[in-house]
């Protein structure tokens, strides 16, 4: 019943596409509800071809075949119900081997994936030199390493350090700048105030409000970090 099989492989396509994506009701049916359905059509279509062509030859083999596909739709319902903590466990680990990776979805949203620690790593560009910031709505600004600022050809000098910040390894004194150009993924933004740290004093890049406030709107959710930028 070759017929039946590539409709039963369409239909278990149809509802991975509807449970992950799907936002309106289909046919009366919330997303998830029409993926369940699509995924046991899919189920009981498969194992009915496989079931029938084993019968035309020995009993036997269709009632081997028959318990083999029941123990797998056993084995496929649990994954199904256990499938949002399965999405979580694979996005942190994709956090993990691309972090910072950055993806443009429609409509221009740039989304990142939570990593295992549970902190977003973002991959931008300063100046149109790649950078990598942590995310951090408590930062009232853009704060760049020391490190980082010196790679990027921004030297406050010794009198620049004025503004007085927390960090964890206590309070210390930054410097105050203007960036001309930040860039996450689609979204672009010019003339950012961001403040420069001490060499040493800070260990990562930090995207604080001095740009998120220039956002349409950002938020997480499931374990991904979702930005849109403003139309232009």
């Amino acid at each position: 019943m070759p017929g039946a099989i590539g409709l039963g492989i369409v239909l278990f396509a149809m509802a991975i596409l509807v449970a992950n994506w799907g936002e309106a009701p289909i046919l009366g049916l919330t997303p998830h509800q029409f993926a369940s359905v699509a995924a046991l059509s899919a189920m009981a279509l498969l194992i009915a071809s496989v079931v029938m062509s084993e019968f035309r030859g020995r009993w036997i083999n269709g009632v081997r075949a028959l318990l083999t596909w029941s123990l797998l739709i056993v084995a496929l319902v649990g994954l199904y119900s256990y499938r949002d903590e399965l999405q979580t466990v694979a996005a942190r680990v994709a956090g993990e081997l691309m972090p910072g990776e950055t993806t443009v979805a429609a409509g221009g949203e740039v989304v990142v994936t939570r990593r295992m620690d549970g902190t977003f790593l973002v991959n931008g560009k300063v100046n149109d030199r790649n950078t990598r910031f942590i995310f951090d709505t408590g930062a009232t600004t853009v704060v760049l390493t020391g490190e980082t600022a010196k790679a990027l050809g921004i030297e406050p000098g010794p009198l620049g350090y004025t503004v007085m910040v927390a960090t964890a390894n206590g309070r210390t004194l930054a410097a105050p700048v203007t960036l001309d150009r930040i860039a996450v993924g689609s979204i672009r933004e010019q003339r950012v105030r961001a403040l420069v740290a001490k060499p040493g004093v800070l260990h990562e890049n930090l995207l604080g409000m001095s740009f998120l406030d220039r956002l349409a709107s950002y938020e997480v959710r499931q374990n991904r970090l979702i930005l849109r930028g403003r139309a232009s």
